[in-house]
């Protein structure tokens, strides 16, 4: 049959639809666009925010009003959180964020017997105690993988409904994330991001003393010849040891995403994060002292509860005395059943937009100092894809860089950075110009 999915949110959605993938291939089954006529749809869905719950109810319309005879099937986390939402757009199945193939499975039962009730199968993510492996990458094209080795949370930060989604913290055993990262080398990918709900976590269920740092070093050994990229770090996992460890490994690169959500103290205490800001200030130091010129990424909120403008002005503050090198600004989103939705002084939604304005006005100041600091400079860049006449990649520093040239698909080449272009940056490939 022809299936078509479309994917909404976080990298962890994108390789569990990379994974379905795979499976619908190796059963014989043809992916279509989500745009052209299919047999079967599936969404697979975001809840983060109250925009991520808007958005997968469009995708699920629009499914349904493409081939009203098909079957659309959702997943994902909005349908584990509101599996009775979901059901009533009129969707034949509804599933979770668990039992990926058990998913798959019931969508062939649906599609062999249309006109049957709609499915419900989302179960208690709270009781899920196992991590559930799925293979991911095997598409052509990428140069990019990315490995999920660990699902849930257990932090349960005020405004955050994900733990909720996604249950307690389940790991991939050591063993089989290096085999994994062994087997995407072995496909030809250049480059394997680690990802999970909350990587930092990696481990903690196994209760034998390894930790996220062992499973960086596992992989990075087990595909030396691959760019290690991590995903997003609790600020605490950087330590001493930790950065001390991760810089003797050649393959991983210098890029961290430190989740922050704010730089003042008073809100991260409202929002139940487990540290302040000169902790975080603190491993954002050990970051520079171990790597050189490291990119640093993160993520903020802005108007959570309570936040006054003093608040917020030491947040603004404390952005560039971190000097991050891009940023991701979220207005705070009220979420259904968790703590903060509940909270006094509610900040009305123009002064949280007043606010996102502002601290991307202070996001954008510091990436474009960031990025013209590299003019003259020569980075590695691994070339994924011919955009606009001409070839699109990624530093090891994650900074996107453009570079004349031919057929440089998942080839890495070194290039003199010449320029800024919006956000990225662009060069000649020293090979050009005749230099090694």
């Amino acid at each position: 049959m022809k299936v078509a999915i479309h994917t909404l949110g976080c990298k962890v959605n994108q390789y569990e639809t990379a994974a379905l993938e795979t499976e619908l291939r190796r059963r014989g089954h043809e992916l279509v666009p989500f745009e052209d006529a299919a047999d079967a749809y599936i969404v697979n869905t975001c809840t983060v925010t109250a925009v991520s719950d808007k958005k997968s109810r469009q995708m699920i319309r629009q499914a349904r009003k493409r081939a009203p005879g098909a079957v659309v099937a959702v997943c994902g986390c909005y349908a584990q959180t509101a599996p009775e939402a979901v059901k009533a757009l009129g969707v034949d199945l509804v599933a979770g964020t668990a039992d990926r193939m058990g998913f798959l499975d019931d969508l062939e039962r649906q599609c062999a017997e249309r006109g049957e009730p709609p499915l419900v199968t989302v179960g208690d993510i709270m009781a899920r105690r196992t991590f559930e492996p799925l293979t991911g990458g095997g598409l052509e094209g990428r140069t990019r993988a990315m490995l999920k080795v660990e699902d849930g949370c257990v932090n349960f930060c005020t405004y955050c409904v994900i733990p909720y989604a996604r249950g307690p913290v389940r790991s991939l055993p050591l063993a089989a994330a290096a085999a994994e990262a062994g087997r995407l080398a072995g496909e030809g990918y250049r480059e394997i991001v680690l990802t999970g709900i909350e990587i930092s976590s990696w481990g903690q269920d196994f209760r034998d003393g390894t930790g996220f740092i062992d499973l960086v070093e596992a992989v990075c050994a087990a595909a030396p010849g691959c760019r290690v990229r991590l995903g997003s770090l609790e600020p605490r996992t950087v330590t001493e040891d930790f950065c001390r460890r991760c810089a003797a490994l050649p393959n991983l690169c210098p890029h961290f995403h430190l989740s922050m959500q704010s730089g003042c103290d008073a809100t991260l205490r409202r929002m139940n994060r487990k540290y302040d800001a000169a902790r975080y200030e603190e491993s954002v130091k050990l970051l520079r002292a171990f790597f050189h010129r490291p990119g640093i990424t993160t993520d903020m909120i802005v108007g959570f509860p309570g936040e006054t403008e003093e608040e917020f002005a030491q947040s603004l503050s404390f952005l560039r005395r971190c000097g991050f090198t891009a940023m991701h600004i979220f207005p705070y989103s009220r979420r259904t059943g968790t703590p903060a939705a509940g909270m006094p002084d509610q900040v009305p939604k123009g002064e949280k937009e007043a606010r996102a304005r502002r601290a991307a006005a202070v996001a954008a100041e510091l990436e474009g100092a960031w990025l013209a600091s590299w003019v003259g400079e020569t980075l590695p860049v691994l070339f994924e894809e011919e955009k606009g006449g001409f070839w699109r990649g990624h530093a090891p520093n994650y900074t996107e860089v453009f570079a004349p040239g031919t057929a440089l698909h998942n080839v890495e080449q070194r290039v003199r950075i010449t320029g800024v272009r919006g956000t990225a940056l662009v060069g000649e490939r020293v090979e050009e110009r005749g230099e090694s």
